[in-house]
């Protein structure tokens, strides 16, 4: 039996090969943000001269990317990705994910948006039938938090503001945002979910990856890995 590591670096590494398979020289590549982009970055690394650039979607993706000696470039200089490759919390039959356990949802979101083709890498234990068994993150405007919560309670929500790990004060977000994450929700209908939480004012983004789902699925499993596409 492979370790939950030991599958995300297999995912990593099978992630490489796709991407460098399905890109020509020259090419700019969207690059995610959490423990299983991390490897995918490492196992990128010896490769970055492939790329003419990536588009990175936290601050520290972009710290680790550029440790590595890739050029990062700003979203709003493209106009398109052929390719964006991220890990997921949840991951439905239907390809539709839920994200943000790192904190990165809506620079996720916007970079995935750009990008023709989203590869999800994860291990085996992120595939399930109904997302809401992880909690979905909703990064929101501080001073909207209480009326924000108020309103996903209503959805049936149990709602906690993320704190900084070990400590009593709220995370903050790139954005300079908080996020909510909301307990106790089972998704059977992810594309309006995620449409009605964004509806609601002072909510910036959600962790539903509904609208634009995965392309690919990379995962893996106690056989390796397994290539899925939606």
């Amino acid at each position: 039996m492979y370790t939950q590591d030991q599958l995300k670096a297999m995912v990593a590494e099978a992630a490489k090969e796709e991407v460098l398979k399905n890109m020509a020289p020259g090419g700019i590549l969207g690059v995610g943000t959490g423990s299983t982009a991390n490897l995918f970055i490492d196992a990128l690394a010896p490769h970055a001269s492939h790329f003419a650039g990536v588009v990175s979607s936290s601050q520290v993706s972009t710290d680790r990317l550029k440790s590595h000696g890739f050029l990062v470039l700003d979203s709003n200089s493209v106009e398109s990705l052929p390719m964006y490759v991220d890990g997921a919390d949840e991951i439905d039959p239907k390809g539709h994910m839920l994200k943000g356990g790192g904190g990165a949802l809506t620079r996720e979101k916007i970079v995935a948006q750009l990008a023709k083709t989203f590869v999800c890498i994860c291990d085996g234990s992120k595939q399930v039938d109904v997302m809401g068994q992880f909690p979905l993150p909703v990064e929101v405007i501080p001073m909207a938090s209480a009326q924000v919560s108020r309103e996903l309670v209503h959805l049936g929500g149990v709602v906690t503001l993320r704190k900084v790990k070990g400590g009593e004060q709220a995370f903050v977000t790139d954005n300079q945002a908080w996020i909510l994450d909301v307990a106790g929700l089972k998704i059977t209908h992810p594309v309006e979910l995620e449409s009605q939480i964004n509806q609601i004012p002072g909510v910036i983004c959600n962790g539903l990856f509904a609208r634009r789902k995965a392309d690919v699925l990379l995962i893996g499993e106690s056989g390796g890995v397994r290539r899925q596409t939606y």
